[in-house]
């Protein structure tokens, strides 16, 4: 007898469309034969479907079983197909009833004893059913996937064990309690559990710090060690705005398909922060492996990506980060298959002016050579550079500043300013659904908003002659520009808002004669 039962396979952070085929044949030699691009976790679900089987109080059937799981060339990772499997053996076997099997979906991991375990990659599920025709089937997910899954949009049940799972197939799908996306809790300022205001002093970083929130810019914190580079860039998700719906769909389906996602979670409605240590590899950042999976840059997706000491970073490592930084997104290719992961992050980075880190103490204390500052500079090459919009200096802070009992500006002042800026910028692009932020323009947005004339257009000039900005350089002025003119709720960029971006072009002016 022949059984089909519906599932999905996880690629990247999408699912598709599986059916695994289980047919019994008698007077043959009893076994089970797997086929269909299984990797070794699917294997191996031979002997857990058997336990399972025996434990819930069923029989395994001495027969020949052939499990096909097509289509045949897309390759079937992890644990997920094990009730699945089961599944079709007990109806092709006849101890479960096959008559509703197109009504469902099914998903999970099956323990010894018969429970089913959490899986990953339930959202992607749940919207690859969504997308795949007017009538989604009935998703069935293991116990602790019910409240991501339920944001998909498509009818989602939770299961315990396998024989809860039969219970349904002899009970149909009207009985079924399906799971609902719990309302986010957390109002939407309060998303980070830092404050602005235990920031001590440093105003040009705080007002970097508040640009490049306003507008998706990138960020390079330069200054001596314990003068609050760190501090800042942790304090940048509690100013950034709510993520919409978009983004927590997005944002939610990359940590399932991570991995990271605690059983019982919802949709993510914080912004993620990623801050990896210098010592990270080319994969662990952009992402890779076999399967494929996210790296840091794609786990920050709609978040922040933290580089604290970029120069410690391996040259290379650094190199992999240009063309996500530019696109938004990252291809990793293997043999005839290639996986897309998301990653449009805002970058901070944080780096000392010099090996030793005084070059910028007032009381000196700097022994480093020119030649050794250049080499440490040096080691954050100039194209990577031209993709940092805003370069802020940070100066060690005099007692009276570390002193000051008036505590600063709060998070939610100036989140109050970012969210303005951004309602601005969200009303401007409205015929572009891709574009969110004035970082995200394109050169024909460019050119259609950030026009400049007079004075402005001369200031600008005069700026890219004496400075030597690369043509990526020149547009980001532009770019960053437009978010201060929006700062100051302007409708058009004057030239104070062009001096302004032009002054975070640092490493362009004084020590960047010193990079390469």
């Amino acid at each position: 007898m022949l059984a089909v039962v519906h599932t999905y396979a996880l690629c990247g952070i999408e699912a598709h469309p599986v059916r695994v085929e289980v047919d019994l044949t008698t007077g043959a030699f009893p076994n089970l034969i797997l086929v269909g691009l299984p990797d070794a976790a699917v294997k191996e679900s031979r002997n857990r479907v058997i336990s399972a089987l025996r434990n819930q109080g069923f029989r395994y059937p001495a027969r020949k079983i052939t499990v096909n799981l097509a289509p045949a060339g897309l390759p079937k990772v992890g644990a997920g197909f094990d009730l699945p499997i089961a599944i079709g053996l007990l109806v092709a076997s006849g101890q479960a009833p096959g008559q509703r099997l197109a009504d469902f979906a099914w998903a999970g991991e099956l323990s010894l004893d018969g429970r089913v375990r959490p899986v990953r990659g339930a959202l992607a599920m749940a919207l690859a059913e969504k997308g795949g025709g007017s009538h989604p089937r009935h998703l069935m997910i293991p116990r602790g996937n019910g409240t991501e899954a339920a944001a998909g949009g498509v009818p989602v049940a939770e299961i315990g064990s396998l024989s809860e799972a039969v219970r349904v197939l002899f009970d149909g799908p009207e009985q079924l309690t399906l799971c609902c996306e719990p309302t986010p809790s957390r109002p939407p300022a309060a998303m980070a559990d830092v404050d602005l205001s235990e920031v001590r002093g440093q105003p040009i970083a705080r007002r970097g710090l508040e640009v490049a929130a306003a507008g998706g810019h990138n960020l390079l914190l330069i200054g001596s060690p314990g003068t609050g580079k760190s501090m800042l860039a942790e304090r940048l998700v509690g100013i950034l705005p709510p993520m919409t719906r978009f983004e927590q769909l997005e944002t939610t389906t990359i940590q399932s398909a991570a991995g990271l996602l605690p059983p019982g979670s919802g949709l993510l409605t914080t912004r993620p922060f990623r801050a990896p240590h210098h010592t990270i590899s080319p994969i662990g950042l952009t992402g890779g492996g076999r399967p494929p999976v996210p790296g840091e840059i794609s786990l920050a997706h709609h978040g922040v990506l933290f580089l604290d000491e970029l120069p410690e970073f391996r040259r290379h490592v650094l190199e992999s980060l240009r063309q996500p930084l530019e696109s938004g997104t990252v291809v990793i290719s293997r043999v005839g298959k290639a996986v897309r992961f998301p990653s449009r992050f805002q970058f901070v980075g944080a780096m000392n002016p010099c090996p030793c880190g005084l070059r910028l103490d007032a009381k000196g204390g700097c022994r480093c050579t020119p030649r050794a500052v250049e080499r440490y500079l040096g080691r954050i090459s100039g194209p990577l550079l031209d993709r940092i919009d805003i370069h802020v200096e940070m100066l060690p802070l005099s007692f009276s500043q570390m002193s000051l009992l008036q505590p600063a500006e709060d998070s939610l002042t100036v989140h109050a300013r970012v969210i303005e800026a951004w309602e601005r910028q969200r009303r401007r692009f409205q015929g572009h659904p891709r574009i969110l932020c004035n970082a995200q323009m394109g050169l024909q947005e460019i050119r259609t908003h950030c026009r400049l004339n007079g004075r402005p257009l001369g200031f600008l000039r005069m700026a890219v002659s004496r400075l030597g900005l690369s043509p990526r350089a020149f547009h980001r002025v532009l770019r960053l520009s437009r978010t201060i003119a929006d700062l100051a709720a302007s409708s058009r960029v004057r030239e104070k808002h062009v001096a302004e971006a032009v002054s975070y072009r640092l490493l362009d002016r004084g020590i960047g004669s010193l990079v390469r």
